[in-house]
């Protein structure tokens, strides 16, 4: 492995010390975990972006979550590391990360903007269970008032559940989960390092319990493996139980990096869908308009029909029966929104 950014130029991402450190424990087992300190932990997303924000900090590199279909497999390739298995097992811990924020926000440029989490790789992915790196950084920003949000698969977030609530008292943050579907083989084969799709609806319950108002990223919508009908019912449904505020339907996109493995597992797994798949992603990364907009379309009527939304504090949800068959149709032929694009 070549570290190409490490040294002691001013472009440089990391510093020349470098601790590698393969872990042989059940839970992270065949992971190697690359502890660096890094320059700068507030990065800005560059113009071009489609991200609705300008500022991100991440903590880690790679991601043992291991979705096949996760866009930052590409980032990998900036260290020499592998994008695929690589990005699965070798994780680059930026252990300074809590300090060097602190830094950062009290210098003479930082104006306070709101601070993404967890839209490259989880923050809360299992190697934040030993390196504990979030619950200095969510102390920084609490201390500072400084506005953030976190997007997350992971569980281990309910840890820091009280500092969340010691920075929702002074500022501005935004929880949301992601939740692309409920099926239980797909999780497994597509998310393998994840905890399961109804312990993330947990999360989102907890939150919720305690005062957290929390979303959930239904991300990704899988074409033809979770975009039927009823499995956006189901998940919409169980959204709406566990009291998320929101539920915004993203269709899978496949950067390169990502379309590689990911194609590589469709193959695999489905091989009667890889023709399906080259002619629908045929013109670049994303799905048709036409495909993303039916996706939101459905999503957002059934998120009407649930009643996911705001709500008065302590208004229960509406959960009703299913429709009859002709309402279901009648919702097909509706007008169609335009999908939200967020990653």
């Amino acid at each position: 492995m070549r570290w190409e950014n490490l040294g002691e130029s001013p472009s440089a991402l990391f510093g020349t010390d470098v601790v590698s450190r393969t872990i042989d424990t059940p839970e992270f087992r065949g992971i190697t975990f690359h502890e660096v300190r890094a320059r700068s932990i507030v990065n800005r997303v560059p113009g071009a972006s489609r991200m609705p924000f300008e500022w991100t900090v991440n903590p880690y590199r790679g991601c043992s979550h291991a979705c096949v279909y996760c866009f930052a497999r590409k980032t990998h390739s900036y260290l020499d590391l592998d994008t695929g298995l690589g990005f699965d097992s070798q994780i680059v811990v930026k252990v300074n990360a809590p300090e060097l924020l602190r830094r950062e926000l009290t210098g003479r440029r930082w104006r306070g903007d709101h601070i993404a989490m967890g839209t490259n790789v989880d923050c809360y992915q299992r190697a934040e269970g030993r390196y504990r790196l979030m619950p200095g950084i969510l102390a920084a920003l609490r201390d500072h008032a400084n506005p953030f949000s976190i997007l997350t698969k992971g569980t281990l977030i309910l840890r820091d559940l009280e500092l969340l609530r010691q920075a929702a008292a002074v500022t501005d943050i935004g929880i949301s989960v992601s939740v692309g579907f409920l099926d239980r083989e797909l999780w497994r084969t597509v998310e393998p390092g994840t905890p399961a799709p109804d312990r993330r609806l947990d999360v989102v319950r907890t939150l919720t319990a305690h005062g957290i108002p929390c979303g959930v990223l239904m991300a990704p919508v899988i074409p033809f493996l979770g975009d039927s009908p009823e499995q956006l019912r189901a998940t919409v449904r169980a959204v709406a139980e566990a009291g998320a505020g929101s539920v915004t339907p993203l269709v899978l996109h496949l950067r390169p990096g990502a379309r590689e493995w990911f194609m590589a597992w469709l193959g695999h797994h489905h091989p009667q869908l890889v023709r399906r798949y080259e002619a629908m992603y045929a013109d670049g990364a994303y799905a048709p308009k036409w495909y993303q907009r039916r996706i939101t379309r459905q999503v957002h009527e059934l998120a009407t029909e649930y009643g996911i939304g705001p709500t008065r504090p302590g208004a229960a949800r509406r959960i009703p029966p299913p429709p009859a068959p002709a309402a279901a149709r009648a919702a097909e032929t509706a007008a169609e929104p335009t999908q939200l694009t967020l990653l």
